[in-house]
């Protein structure tokens, strides 16, 4: 969740680092999202077919919610980032 705002810092604070370019940040950020709720999804089913011996269904609601959070940050970077580029094309 934490990719995309890290990829804006990279780019401010190095000199050869434009934003477009930092926009690695983004499949990173979605990769995570996703990975997160794909765990999420496992706990959950571990937690079900343990009849809820298991416990943590609170965290794993916890893990699909901020995997949710992580998609829809990378969604909006990735829409920022080509709105930026197209710009920047449009400019010149």
């Amino acid at each position: 969740m934490l990719a995309v705002p890290a990829g804006v810092v990279v780019s401010k604070r190095l000199a050869g680092v434009t934003l477009v370019e930092a926009g690695w940040a983004v499949p990173v950020a979605a990769l995570a999202g996703v990975l997160a709720m794909l765990f999420a999804r496992g706990a959950m089913g571990r937690i079900q077919a343990t009849l809820e011996r298991a416990g943590g269904a609170g965290r794993a609601k916890l893990g699909r919610r901020l995997g949710f959070a992580g998609i829809c940050i990378a969604a909006s970077g990735a829409i920022a980032v080509g709105f930026y580029e197209l710009l920047l094309r449009l400019e010149h």
